[in-house]
């Protein structure tokens, strides 16, 4: 069958990979529709993003992990409510069910886990065999649209952890798709939220989505975050950036008692006051992926703010032309909020 394969770092081609076959037990053949890419493919694809060797050699590799897809064929042993014909979503991560992570319910933290597109083959392919307590239906859902529920999933983990209530002022550090996604997820909430970033281009999603919106660029961000929150700071603040700097900044910027999720991606060192712990008394989070649970709240968040998500899809190409547009991301990340791969039809 067709893909894109990832051959080496840096090195992405459309060719020929080995067909999955038939699905085995408690698994579902899927044709993939429509993949997104994100910043950890990008990563992935230039190596940045390492697999640890346990799972073998990282490349050659089949990526996608955010996708959409039909049902094909149904594994024995199957839950009743899947059905072959359904657009289903894919929450992409199985763990391994023994650590203390899985044991007190947080699978999503298991140092163990395995990510479709990352550790295993992905959905930038004709067909791709997953378990089945990992397809979500989405009803009605457009193929793009509904890919966008892997990403809102992690938003819907982030704001979880960040305890995110109605009548709340949240900042979201970050404008890019998880920020954008967090954004969207607070103001279902009914939440109040600012969103900052550097790049000013990237704030007009979210304010039309309703958002208030700051250029990070400019002085007194803190001031001017904490001014706008009003009471002392924000309640939350949620770093989509994984910018050292900005982690700091929420830190500064939180109100006594209040929270700072991180869910940006670094491997970078945050410098931080001690004093800023045992003044204000905050609680600093860290959000990875997210449970089953999340997966199935994203996509009921993705069908009720589904305009919103929309607006985020700026691009979309066909398989074929998937190795020059995902380039193009790479090197051009200010031109691009949300590329989809379409892959029906390959």
């Amino acid at each position: 069958m067709r893909a894109v394969v990832t051959r080496e770092a840096g090195v992405m081609e459309v060719g020929e990979v080995p067909d999955p076959g038939a699905p085995g037990a408690g698994q579902v053949l899927l044709r993939p529709e429509a993949v997104g890419i994100c910043g950890s493919d990008l990563h992935f694809l230039t190596a940045e993003l390492r697999t640890p060797p346990a799972f073998g050699p990282q490349f050659p590799r089949v990526q996608g992990h955010e996708f959409a897809a039909v049902v094909e064929a149904l594994g024995p042993g199957c839950p009743p409510g899947l059905a072959v014909g359904r657009r289903v979503a894919v929450h992409p991560l199985s763990s391994c069910g023994t650590c203390r992570a899985c044991r007190v319910g947080r699978g999503n933290a298991c140092p163990n886990f395995r990510l479709v597109g990352v550790h295993v083959d992905g959905a930038l392919a004709e067909r791709v065999v997953v378990a089945a307590d990992q397809v979500f239906d989405v009803g009605e859902l457009p193929a793009a649209t509904a890919a966008f529920c892997e990403p809102m999933s992690i938003a819907v983990r982030a704001l979880e952890r960040g305890r995110v209530a109605e009548g709340e002022r949240v900042v979201v550090l970050g404008a890019g798709p998880i920020g954008q996604a967090v954004t969207i997820g607070a103001l279902d909430r009914g939440a109040r939220v600012l969103v900052t970033d550097v790049a000013a281009g990237r704030l007009a999603p979210a304010a039309a989505a309703g958002a208030d919106v700051l250029d990070a660029t400019a002085d007194g961000v803190v001031p001017k975050a904490r001014e706008w929150a009003e009471g002392g700071g924000p309640a939350v603040v949620v770093d989509c950036t994984g910018v050292p700097s900005a982690i700091a900044d929420g830190v500064a910027m939180v109100a006594p008692a209040g929270r700072v999720v991180v869910v940006g991606i670094s491997h970078r060192t945050v410098e931080l006051p001690v004093n800023a712990f045992t003044e204000k008394e905050i609680d600093v989070l860290g959000s990875t992926v997210c449970t089953g649970a999340d997966f199935a709240e994203a996509v009921r968040l993705v069908g009720r703010r589904r305009a919103q998500v929309e607006r985020l899809i700026t691009h979309q190409v066909p398989l074929a032309e998937a190795p020059a547009a995902v380039e193009h991301a790479l090197h051009h990340p200010g031109d691009v909020m949300k590329l989809v791969i379409r892959t029906e039809g390959a």
